[in-house]
C-alpha cells in the first residue's frame, strides 16, 4: 500500500503539469486553427456508414468506397494581373484597413456600418465600370460579360474589376489598337484610379505576395505526388498492483511515425512509412500454476499501442514498418503489402472510436482497438474487397473480403517464403442495416510453425523468450503476441488455425456508440495432447464530442484470448479486461488522453489484480 501512496505523489506533479498545459494551450488558443490531415494514413475501413472520430487516420481503406484522392498543389488562376506601374497611395490608414478585409470569421470585429463600404449599382463608379466592362469585356467570369448590376459589391471587389479593366485597356494600347479605346474612356478610368487607389494598391499586394508564394512552395516542395502525415506519441505509464507495482517504475515512452502518402492516379495510395520509438511492456507479475515469476513475457494483457513498434524496435532507431500499395480494379479494392501488413488494413473492424490502427487517438490498449482475430498472421500479401448487392430496402449495399499475408515472405529456405512459412489467410463478409448497424462475419484459417505464436500480426511485436505453458522450457526467439495469455498464443509443434469472429456496430444517435466483438479459435497441433480451444469478447460504449466537439469518452470490456487446455490447474481464471479513456482535444492537431486499464487474472492465474495507468499526448502532422 505504500507503494501505491508513494508512486501516486511521483506520478501527480506529472499530472498537475499536463493539466495545466491543457489549461494554458487552451487559454492561449485564439482564431481559426488550420485543419491538417489525421495520422497514420488510414482511410477508415471499419465504418463504412458508422463515421469514427474526426482523427481517424489512419492505415486502411474503405471496403465500400475508393481511396481518397491526394490533393496536389494548384497554381490559382488569377483573374486580373496586377500592373506594371504603381498608383500614388493616398492614405497608409486605407490600405491596412482593406488589406484586412475579409480576414476575420466574426462579424463582431466590425465596429461601424461604414466599414463594410459596399459600392451601390446607383453609385456613378458602379455604373462607369459596369459600362466599361460591356464596352471592353474585362471580365469574362460573368455571363454575357455583364457585370451583375443588380447587387452592391465591397471597394475590394470593385477594385478587383476595376484591376481587370485597367489590364483590358493597357494590353489594347500595347497591340496598337489604341483606336479601341476612346478618350473619355481613359478620363473615367483616371477618375476611378484615384478614388480607388488604395484597394488597387492592396490588391496588387496581394497578388505580388500571392506569386513569390506559389514561387517559394514550386521551388521547395518535396514531391507534387506525395504528402506527409505525422504522428507522434508522448505517455507517461505505470502499473499497480501488489505484484505489478513492485516491478514496475514509472516511465515515459514515445513513438513517432512518418508516412509518405503517394498517389500516381489520384484514386491510389501507395504508403512508405517510418517509425521509431522506445516503447516496453510492462511486468504485470505474472506466474505459472506452480507460483514461479514468468517475468515480462509471462503475459501479453494490457500492451498499449505506444508499445507496438515495427519489428518491436524499442531503442528509438528508424524502421520501415509498413509499406503497402491500394489501387481500385473496377468496382473493387486492391490492396498489396510488401512488409508490415496486417488484416485490419483492409478489412472492417467494426469498432468506431476505439480503433486507431493502433494510432494515438483511439483506445489506449490493442485489445480494445480491435478484434484479436485480426492479430492472427501479418507481414506481406494480398487482398481484395469486392462490393455486391443493390442496397435495396433496410440492407444496404455489402462487400466481401479476401486476403493472404506470409510472416516469413522475405526468407528464401525452406519451409518459409511468402507461401510455405507462416501465413494467415481471411475471409469475411460485411453487412450494412440502415445508416446505424454494420456487422461482419470473419473467418482466418492460419499455419505456425514450431515455436510460434497465435496473436503476433505477423512479428509485428518483435521477439522474446517466452515460457511454454505445455513443456515449462523457454522458446527462445519467438515472436512477441500483441493479445492474450502465453497459454493461448505459445504454439510448440507446428498448428494449424481456424478462427471464427464476429463484430458488430451500432450508432443508435451522432453521440452515442456501441460496439462488439467475439472470436474462437480452434487449434489444431502436431502430437498427442496439442489441440485446444482459445476465447475472446469484448464490448465498448463511446461518446463521441463528449464536452468538447472531437473529444471522446471510451469505456470498453470484455475477456483476452485465453485457454483452458493445457493450462493447469491453478491457471484457469478468465483473464478481464476493463479500460476507460478520455481523449481530450487540445487543438486540431493535439490530444491529450489520461485512461486507465483494469486487468484481472493475469496469466490466467488467480493473482492480485493489475492496473494500469496511462496519461497519454498525441501530436498529429
Amino acid at each position: 500500500m505504500s507503494n501505491i501512496l508513494w508512486k501516486s505523489l511521483v506520478v501527480s506533479p506529472a499530472v498537475l503539469g499536463a493539466t495545466l498545459l491543457v489549461s494554458a494551450s487552451a487559454f492561449a488558443a485564439s482564431g481559426k486553427t488550420t485543419q491538417v490531415n489525421a495520422v497514420d494514413s488510414k482511410v477508415a475501413s471499419n465504418e463504412a456508414t458508422l463515421t469514427a472520430s474526426t482523427e481517424n487516420t489512419t492505415k486502411t481503406t474503405s471496403v465500400f468506397t475508393a481511396v481518397t484522392p491526394i490533393d496536389t498543389a494548384k497554381k490559382t488562376d488569377l483573374l486580373a494581373q496586377a500592373q506594371p506601374q504603381q498608383t500614388n497611395v493616398n492614405s497608409i490608414d486605407e490600405i491596412n484597413k482593406y488589406g484586412n478585409e475579409g480576414r476575420g470569421n466574426s462579424q463582431g470585429q466590425v465596429t461601424s456600418v461604414s466599414q463594410f463600404s459596399d459600392v451601390q449599382p446607383t453609385d456613378w463608379a458602379f455604373q462607369a465600370l459596369q459600362s466599361l466592362v460591356e464596352r471592353y469585356g474585362c471580365i469574362a467570369g460573368y455571363p454575357n460579360g455583364t457585370y451583375r448590376g443588380n447587387r452592391a459589391l465591397t471597394r475590394y471587389e470593385f477594385a478587383a474589376g476595376l484591376n481587370a479593366c485597367l489590364d483590358r485597356v493597357n494590353e489594347l494600347i500595347a497591340t496598337a489598337t489604341a483606336d479601341l479605346v476612346r478618350k473619355e474612356d481613359l478620363a473615367t478610368l483616371q477618375r476611378l484610379q484615384e478614388e480607388f487607389s488604395a484597394e488597387l494598391a492592396t490588391l496588387r499586394g496581394r497578388v505580388d505576395n500571392l506569386e513569390a508564394r506559389t514561387a517559394e512552395l514550386e521551388a521547395n516542395q518535396f514531391s507534387t505526388t506525395t504528402k506527409l502525415v505525422g504522428e507522434a506519441i508522448f505517455a507517461v505509464t505505470d502499473a499497480f498492483g501488489d505484484r505489478a507495482d513492485s516491478r514496475n517504475n514509472t516511465v515515459l515512452q514515445n513513438r513517432i511515425r512518418l508516412d509518405l502518402q503517394t498517389s500516381f492516379t489520384g484514386r491510389d495510395v501507395l504508403h512508405t512509412r517510418l517509425a521509431a520509438g522506445n516503447g516496453q511492456r510492462l511486468n504485470l507479475g505474472a506466474r505459472d500454476g506452480a507460483g514461479n515469476d514468468l517475468g515480462v513475457n509471462g503475459t501479453f494483457e494490457g500492451t498499449q499501442n505506444v508499445n507496438i513498434i515495427g519489428t518491436g524496435n524499442t531503442t528509438n532507431g528508424v524502421a520501415l514498418d509498413w509499406l503497402a500499395y491500394y489501387v481500385p480494379i473496377g468496382p473493387a479494392q486492391l490492396y498489396v503489402a510488401a512488409t508490415g501488413g496486417i488484416h485490419s488494413d483492409y478489412a472492417a473492424t467494426n469498432n468506431p472510436y476505439f480503433e486507431d490502427y493502433d494510432g494515438g487517438n483511439g483506445a489506449l490498449s490493442a485489445f480494445a482497438s480491435e478484434n484479436p482475430i485480426y492479430r492472427i498472421g501479418g507481414g506481406a500479401g494480398a487482398a481484395l474487397n469486392i462490393p455486391f448487392g443493390t442496397g435495396g430496402g433496410i440492407l444496404k449495399p455489402s462487400s466481401i473480403t479476401v486476403g493472404y499475408l506470409g510472416s516469413e515472405p522475405n526468407n528464401p529456405g525452406l519451409g518459409s517464403g511468402v507461401f510455405n512459412g507462416n501465413y494467415a489467410a481471411l475471409g469475411q463478409l460485411n453487412f450494412n442495416l440502415g445508416q446505424r448497424i454494420a456487422l461482419a462475419a470473419t473467418y482466418v484459417h492460419g499455419y505456425h510453425g514450431a515455436g510460434s505464436t497465435l496473436f503476433d500480426a505477423g512479428g509485428f511485436g518483435g521477439t522474446g523468450n517466452i515460457v511454454s505453458p505445455a513443456t515449462g522450457q523457454s522458446v527462445i526467439g519467438t515472436n512477441i503476441p500483441l493479445v492474450g495469455t502465453r497459454q493461448a498464443n505459445v504454439l510448440d509443434t507446428p498448428t494449424n488455425s481456424n478462427s471464427y469472429g464476429a463484430s458488430v456496430a451500432f450508432r443508435p444517435s451522432d453521440k452515442l456508440s456501441i460496439s462488439g466483438f467475439v472470436s474462437y479459435h480452434d487449434l489444431n497441433s502436431q502430437g498427442s495432447g496439442n489441440d485446444r480451444e482459445a476465447w475472446s469478447y469484448g464490448a465498448g460504449i463511446a461518446l463521441p464530442d463528449f464536452g468538447k466537439k472531437g473529444n471522446v469518452l471510451g469505456i470498453f470490456a470484455g475477456a483476452e484470448p485465453y485457454s483452458f487446455n493445457r493450462a493447469s490447474r491453478n491457471e484457469r481464471n478468465v483473464p478481464y479486461h476493463i479500460e476507460g479513456f478520455y481523449k481530450y482535444r487540445v487543438s486540431d492537431n493535439i490530444s491529450i488522453t489520461p485512461g486507465v486499464i483494469w486487468l484481472t487474472n493475469p496469466g490466467q492465474t488467480n493473482d492480485d489484480n493489475a492496473i494500469i495507468g496511462t496519461l497519454r499526448t498525441t501530436f498529429t502532422f
